[in-house]
Parts: C-alpha cells; sequence; structure tokens
C-alpha cells in the first residue's frame, strides 16, 4: 500500500503533495515502483495535529481520487462519512479508517474497511498513554470492532494495530514482537511503521545521537520494522517507499 498524503502537514512528506497533479503523478510512480493499493488522505493525523473541516478534506482528496481512478485500487484514509462515500463515489473502493468507527458506512457503500487502533485522539494521544497489557488491549478492541463490521455485512476486513497512534515506543515495540497474536485472531493485518517518530527515537539512540533522525533517513528503520511484520504473518505494509519494501517482500517470500 502506497501512501499519498495530501496535506501541508504530514510528519514525513506535508505539503509535496498537496497540488492534486503532483499527487497524481506521485501515485502513478508509486503504482510503478510496484503498489497494489494506494492510500489517499487528506488530513493529517500525525500526533499534535489538528483537525481538518468536511470541505477542505474533500477538496485535497477527490481530484486526486479521480485523477487515479482505474489505475490502481485506491484506499481512502478519513475518519469522516462524508469524505468516506464521496471518495467511494469517485473511485476508491477501500476505506483506511484511523477512528475503526466506519464501519457501517463500509457496509452500506459495499466496500473493504481497516479497522486502525488509536487511543484518543490525534491532537492529543501521545499525552503519556497508559495500558495495563498493550497486545491484549489492542487485540480486544480489534476483535471487538471487525465482529461488528462483520454482524453489520462488511465483507472485506482489515485490522492495524495503529503504530504511534497512543502508543509509547515500548508499546510499539511490543505490539511488533507480538504480532502473530493479531494476525492469529484470523483477520488480514496492516502494518505501517513507515518513517514513523519511534523509528527516529530508536535510530538516534543507536547511533549515540540525542537527536531524532529525520523522518527522510529512517528507511533502514522502515525495512527492519516492515520484514518483521512480514515474518510475523502481515498481510498488507502502508509504505512511503515502495520500492524497497516489494524488494524486501521478495526477500521475505523467496
Amino acid at each position: 500500500m502506497g501512501i499519498v498524503n495530501v496535506t501541508p502537514d504530514s510528519f514525513s512528506d506535508g505539503g509535496k503533495f498537496l497540488d492534486p497533479e503532483v499527487a497524481i503523478a506521485h501515485g502513478l510512480a508509486l503504482v510503478d515502483e510496484g503498489a497494489s493499493v494506494l492510500d489517499i488522505g487528506g488530513e493529517s493525523t500525525r500526533p499534535g495535529a489538528a483537525p481538518v473541516d468536511v470541505e477542505t478534506e474533500l477538496a485535497r482528496v477527490i481530484p486526486v481520487i479521480e485523477g487515479l481512478a482505474g489505475r490502481c485500487r485506491l484506499s481512502i484514509d478519513t475518519r469522516k462519512p462524508e469524505v468516506a462515500r464521496a471518495a467511494v463515489a469517485a473511485g476508491a473502493t477501500l476505506i483506511n479508517d484511523v477512528s475503526a468507527s466506519l464501519w457501517p458506512v463500509a457496509a452500506e457503500l459495499g466496500v473493504g474497511w481497516i479497522a486502525m487502533h488509536m487511543k484518543g485522539e490525534p491532537g492529543t494521544m501521545q499525552a503519556d498513554p497508559h495500558y495495563d497489557d498493550v497486545v491484549a488491549e489492542v487485540c480486544a478492541f480489534l476483535r471487538e470492532r471487525a465482529m461488528a463490521a462483520s454482524e453489520a455485512g462488511v465483507k472485506e476486513i482489515w485490522v492495524d494495530p495503529g503504530f504511534g497512534f497512543g502508543k509509547t515506543d515500548s508499546h510499539n515495540l511490543a505490539l511488533l514482537a507480538h504480532l502473530d497474536r493479531i494476525v492469529e485472531m484470523g483477520w488480514p493485518v496492516v502494518v505501517g511503521t513507515s518513517r514513523k517518530a519511534m523509528l527516529g527515537r530508536l535510530l538516534a539512540t543507536s547511533d549515540g545521537s540525542d537527536e531524532l533522525v529525520p523522518a527522510d533517513d529512517r528507511l533502514a528503520g522502515s525495512i527492519a520494522t516492515e520484514v518483521w511484520a512480514m515474518h510475523a504473518g502481515a498481510s498488507m505494509i502502508r509504505a512511503h517507499d515502495v520500492r524497497s519494501a516489494i524488494q524486501a517482500a521478495k526477500v521475505v517470500a523467496a
């Protein structure tokens, strides 16, 4: 799954693809690199991000979806039912839902749905998140949401543990180490660790620096976590660096 952020403030590439034509060209480049799905988002959900109104989000994503429709399977990364409906009308067939609340919309529209775990809201989710057992709690949450979606009639259900969404680095590493427990629940698992801040901190620690490694320099950490996830049974990797992720997947599958 290749990432197309049509936003001014995403943590890794905010502002690079705000122009629809540039975003469309980027999406086509990711398809050429091997992406089987493009995930198009118009609202950043990075830690501390401010919410975006429906009209702004629609203005960002709909021209890009229309420009890419028919070139590749398209996913809409949104928390808003209005945006999900408009995106599906424009050509998206998958809803990537960080709120894990849009299964009724997915059922209504007859499209796929990704339920992601997030503790809190993007603006405050990294303010001292606490779990008694992060793996058990994330599994329980995803199981409950996936079962609700199935009962509502959603035919294609994916689950995502939500790395970096209301979790400390220790929580993220525990989820990665025990990803097999999420896989064993039976729904295909999406993993998105690409360029995330936890990697910036881990890489900074490993080289003796106190500075966060910049997002563009986190490829090695991204690939390491993605390979681990593939080995544990993840079915989809959400990535900025599609060519490198595809190459890693080929090695894992060899």
